[in-house]
């Protein structure tokens, strides 16, 4: 892009990419604490930044109607995927973006293979789809907890020392589907510390008003940390592809969190670079007699564009048709039986 936002994003975010077949190891490659040398006031204005950037793109995205956007969020629990959804999207439209969390899988849903009701959520051509959490809880939490595994039924063939490689292959197949049928995915692994998953906890159990959202679960999963971080950086290794990259995004310090995930998510509209639908001849010609027939109808003295008026547009008309003080206006019928002798009636 000519004003350089483009360039300064991906040179933000490319420290956080997992390059494509590579090794690893979550604890020694990625720092949690990382901040690419920010302060939190400077980050201020350029998550506002991001939060315009994201609006302007999701509008076009929506207008041209050709590709959609699935953003994967995951992370352990306090990770702040919650708020990271509330602040990247604050200035997207609604309508556009559509937020889905997995819990659980339902009886319905064991009756059917793994990616069944994450294939159910899928965005729609135009639409930001957003999984808070997502397939990757299936190499992830049931890894971490194989019994998880024996709840889905599956056949005694399948169930092999490999099934997590074959889910591995299964994902990054489905992502190259999607991806080829004009729906991008980018998926961002909020990487929290130990310690600071402790803090959040800590908090949670000493505001009131958070206790609602901490559970005996969680310091349960907590013990099994060590294994989480193990199932992160096989995950990581196996399934950040050239068409589906993973970024690790630093989690400790949240407002650096959100900064990183707006910029992610809006290089992956910047490369889409969606455009305007472009009005064919025909559907031109109707605008502009829709636009003599409501120029007609401008009362005496007010513009014959209001718009325009204030706002000069290329190929609109000169100054004439901007401020209507001169403009010769052809009349409507209703506008001609107003009329007597050529004075207003």
């Amino acid at each position: 892009m000519a004003d350089g936002r483009a360039e300064r994003i991906a040179k933000l975010i490319e420290p956080l990419r997992v390059k494509p077949g590579s090794h690893v190891n979550l604890a020694k490659d990625f720092d949690p604490r990382y901040k690419a040398g920010l302060k939190k006031k400077r980050g201020v204005d350029l998550l506002h930044t991001g939060v315009l950037l994201l609006a302007e793109y999701q509008e076009r995205l929506a207008a041209q109607d050709t590709y959609g956007v699935l953003l994967c969020l995951q992370a352990l629990d306090a990770g702040g995927k919650d708020g990271t959804i509330r602040h990247v999207m604050s200035g997207v439209n609604p309508q556009g973006v559509r937020v889905s969390s997995f819990k659980q899988p339902s009886a319905e849903e064991l009756d059917h293979d793994y990616l069944w009701r994450y294939a159910a959520r899928l965005p729609r051509r135009g639409e930001i789809a957003i999984f808070n959490r997502s397939h990757y809880e299936e190499v992830l939490v049931v890894r971490v907890h194989p019994e998880l595994l024996d709840r889905q039924r599956l056949p005694e063939h399948v169930r092999g020392a490999d099934v997590w490689g074959r889910r591995y292959r299964d994902i990054n197949n489905w992502e190259r589907y999607l991806t080829d049928n004009g729906f991008k995915v980018v998926k961002v692994f909020l990487n929290l510390s130990r310690e600071e998953q402790r803090a959040r906890f800590m908090k949670r159990l000493d505001l009131p008003e958070k206790n609602w959202k901490f559970s005996a679960a969680d310091v349960r999963e907590r013990r099994r940390w060590d294994d989480y971080q193990r199932a992160f950086s096989e995950m990581l290794s196996a399934t950040s592809t050239k068409w589906a990259p993973w970024y690790v995004v630093p989690a400790d310090r949240k407002w650096f969190a959100r900064i990183c995930t707006a910029a992610v998510l809006a290089h992956t509209l910047m490369d889409i670079d969606p455009h305007y639908p472009v009005v064919g001849k025909e559907a031109r010609k109707d605008l502009q007699a829709a636009r003599q027939e409501l120029e007609a109808e401008a009362p005496e003295g007010a513009p014959a564009d209001p718009y325009a008026a204030g706002h000069p547009i290329p190929g609109v008309g000169g100054e004439q048709r901007r401020t209507g003080r001169t403009a010769k206006r052809k009349q409507s019928p209703a506008a001609a039986r107003r009329t007597k002798n050529g004075k207003r009636a």
